[in-house]
């Protein structure tokens, strides 16, 4: 485990890559020059002298010439001026080695071992590799910092996804309430079975909804159970027919998509004067897809639903369905002059 950290730390740590660059290059050098095996003071002194071009170079390169032209894409004029730089640091090693080691190291008599060539070999082989260092590891930071945006908005879309799902429960019992309520008012038998039914559905949303997916079957009960709940309230005065087609075993969905479609039928079909009120709510299970359609008649809006709450399922429906099936969903709605129908298509592939 320590490794990782401590390789982690050189990345982000702009100083000592460097220091630890430039230690290995005295060391090879310092080997490559010695005149035997072991390295004595001379092979120090040339090889702290013959940095002094490598650092004119490699510096050159990467505080000026790389983000000035380079990253600007003006190549043309960046390869020019890096054979300029290059030529610079060879005439530097010859200056070097041929006037400034007497005065630095008298004594020593230094003279220039290279030939013009070979110290430009030596000055590109460093500008190469060093700004073979310098990309990758702004292409890993670029990588790094890409991770972090992805997992920011992974984290986002979680949060966001929490909230919306979260919504679903108090809008769902604040319609149950009310409806509640009514019956309450009027002292109606059916009310401690749809009570019941409301427990029971209340159950699902609390305990057995948390999850991202959940199984079709459970679903598909909870919806059956919401349904009889608006049945046993408004009696046979409403044709309400709900079916299944297909398999629902082995298959996931995410929870509480297909409620506010119901819920949506029952609350604009199902108002004022129920006389010839319908809601045909379809499930088609098929290999790879579902398609969950509900019709219904249109009734009259309460003055609740003209407000700031009107479409609030119906808009939740559609962030929760962009951030759970992006790509893989269609919803389509269609306003008639007496009807209202929805067509939700999701792909499980």
């Amino acid at each position: 485990m320590a490794l990782p950290v401590f390789l982690k730390n050189i990345a982000r740590n702009s100083v000592l890559q460097h220091t630890l660059f430039w230690v290995l290059s005295f060391y090879v050098l310092g080997r490559l020059f010695a005149y035997s095996d072991e390295i004595v003071t001379v092979d120090l002194i040339y090889t702290f002298l013959f940095h002094f071009s490598v650092f004119f170079a490699v510096y050159s390169n990467l505080l000026w010439l790389i983000p000035a032209y380079l990253r600007a894409e003006k190549y043309s004029v960046y390869f020019l001026l890096l054979a300029i730089v290059a030529a610079m640091a060879v005439g530097i090693n010859l200056l070097t080695f041929n006037y400034l080691s007497d005065l630095l190291f008298p004594g020593y008599y230094f003279i220039a071992y290279y030939g013009f060539w070979d110290i430009l070999q030596f000055i590109l082989v460093y500008i190469v590799v060093t700004t073979l260092i310098k990309l990758s590891k702004g292409w890993f930071q670029y990588l790094e910092t890409q991770g972090k945006l992805s997992r920011l908005e992974r984290e986002k879309s979680t949060a966001e996804l929490s909230a919306l799902k979260s919504q679903v429960n108090p809008h769902f019992l604040f319609n149950s309430l009310n409806n509640l309520y009514s019956l309450a008012l009027d002292k109606d038998a059916r009310t401690p079975d749809i009570i019941l039914r409301l427990s029971q559905t209340m159950r699902y949303l609390l305990y057995e909804s948390n999850a991202d997916f959940v199984p079709l079957e459970k679903e598909i009960e909870h919806l059956a159970n919401f349904v009889e709940m608006q049945r046993l309230r408004v009696g046979e005065k409403v044709k309400i027919n709900f079916t299944v087609a297909g398999e629902p075993a082995e298959k996931q969905v995410a929870p509480l998509l297909f409620l506010p479609l119901v819920e949506n039928g029952f609350k604009h079909g199902v108002k004022g004067e129920t006389e010839g009120a319908f809601i045909f709510i379809h499930l088609q299970i098929l290999d790879n897809q579902l398609v969950f359609k509900t019709e219904n008649n249109k009734g009259t809006v309460d003055e609740v639903e003209k407000g700031e709450f009107r479409g609030v399922g119906l808009q939740n429906l559609r962030r929760r369905l962009d951030l759970i099936y992006p790509g893989k969903h269609r919803l389509e709605i269609t306003d008639g002059i007496s009807t209202f129908t929805v067509t939700l298509q999701l792909d499980l592939a």
